[in-house]
């Protein structure tokens, strides 16, 4: 791990509002907030400005085994889910473990400089080599020090469906893979699908381990098993354990039955994660007008009492060429397709790529209070809202206390006739 050190962090403002806050990290964790705070002599210290200081970005599902390998073998001509899903199983004999690592901690790179700490990966495990697999925890173990990644066995083409994936995806478990996987909605049937989510619930109860199920990824409002994944979670004992991700089927369903839906997801504490960039880029597809916005019922699962949380999915690979690693890029886009444009509602789109996330993977302390970890991001900007107007600039990454990425702050330099030389910084100054 990132060696545990001491820090003094100067006039900051919090998610919450509190301006002139300072935040003092004594052995890598939290030991005080509030202003003015007294320190030890010669304590090293971060002059926030007045900016924002956030808990650490978390990503709640991320493919890290394809990401960077875009246009490869070949690019995805159509950009449909379908001809990416091929498209990997045409790359998957080509791939080496040394340039999955090699890729992957590229990614890692990226996200650590976006403030972005913790990161749950689906893995496939249907190759039977499970060379992503041990590539992944191989990976794992080298970003530790800066990154938390946590990694799902994921049976990509079924686990019923493809010959061998049951037995794939229990090795990977035994290799060390900490969470059970599946793709209910693209077993053979529906019926096979429902099995699906009852064998892999039951395996995760066994184990002691979590589960996240791509599940209903369709405009089908036929597909269901989110209600099959609620029903297994409170069946067995797995309240706050279980995350149905995607649930795109949702924004199709008439509201009738979602209403019955709703309560069902939150008695039996699923999280739901949506994933605003690429739901909103492959759902709809066979829409001509109107066409579905293709992203799940974000702000009506967070009434019910549903922790929701959104995920980057992709970045640069058979489904997604573009992406950077910025989850206010992703808070963003759930923002606008969700039409959450109420103050609370924007605030709540930062907390889904900070702090529902984080309970997604249950992450100990990760937060701003006492006790946490010294982990936080400073942001050029004044508030949740602002930092995701702006995508704001990270001015700082501290893990454990110890600044691991800085950045130069965002502005521009203006000569404009008449005027003379003046700078901007985009935020709103009062």
């Amino acid at each position: 791990m990132t060696e545990a050190r001491d820090l003094l962090i100067r006039d900051a403002t919090l998610p919450d509002g509190r301006t002139g806050q300072d935040l003092l990290i004594l052995a890598g964790r939290i030991a005080a907030v509030g202003p003015a705070l007294a320190a030890p002599p010669g304590l090293p210290t971060l002059d926030a400005r007045g900016w924002l200081l956030s808990a650490p970005f978390v990503d709640a599902h991320f493919h890290m085994d394809a990401t960077l390998s875009h246009g490869l073998p070949r690019v995805n001509a159509s950009g449909t889910l379908l001809e990416g899903i091929a498209l990997w199983g045409e790359l998957k004999p080509q791939l080496t473990q040394e340039a999955l690592v090699e890729r992957a901690l590229q990614y890692c790179d990226w996200a650590v400089a976006k403030g972005l700490l913790a990161i749950r990966s689906h893995v496939d495990i249907c190759d039977d080599r499970l060379l992503a697999v041990e590539a992944l925890l191989e990976v794992k173990r080298r970003v530790a020090p800066c990154l938390d990644l946590q990694l799902v066995a994921f049976p990509q083409d079924g686990v019923l469906r493809r010959p061998g994936a049951l037995a794939n995806l229990k090795r990977a478990l035994d290799l060390g893979v900490e969470v059970v996987g599946g793709i209910p909605h693209f077993e053979r049937t529906m019926a096979d699908g429902a099995e699906s989510v009852r064998l892999l619930c039951e395996l995760a109860a066994e184990r002691g381990l979590r589960v996240d199920m791509h599940c209903d990824e369709s405009d089908d409002p036929l597909s269901r098993h989110i209600e099959t994944l609620a029903y297994q979670a409170q069946r067995l004992g797995l309240q706050g354990r279980v995350t149905g991700s995607h649930l795109t089927s949702m924004h199709s369903m008439d509201n009738y039955y979602v209403s019955k839906l709703l309560p069902l997801i939150a008695e039996a504490g699923v999280h739901a994660v949506a994933n605003p960039l690429i739901n909103i880029t492959l759902q709809g597809r066979h829409d001509t007008y109107p066409k579905r916005r293709g992203m799940t019922r974000v702000p009506e699962l967070m009434a019910a009492g549903v922790n929701v949380a959104f995920g980057h999915d992709c970045v640069m690979d058979p489904w997604y060429s573009l992406g950077s690693g910025d989850m206010l890029e992703v808070a963003q886009m759930g923002l606008h397709v969700a039409q959450m444009t109420s103050q609370a509602q924007m605030r709540a789109c930062f907390d889904a790529v900070t702090t529902n996330a984080a309970k997604v993977l249950g992450l100990d302390g990760h937060g701003l209070d006492i006790g946490c970890h010294g982990d936080v991001v400073l942001l050029q900007a004044r508030s949740p809202v602002e930092a995701i107007r702006l995508r704001a600039t990270r001015l700082a990454v501290v893990r454990r206390g110890q600044v691991i990425a800085r950045c130069a702050p965002a502005q521009a330099v203006l000569d404009l006739p008449g005027r003379g030389p003046a700078t901007v910084d985009w935020t709103l100054q009062r």
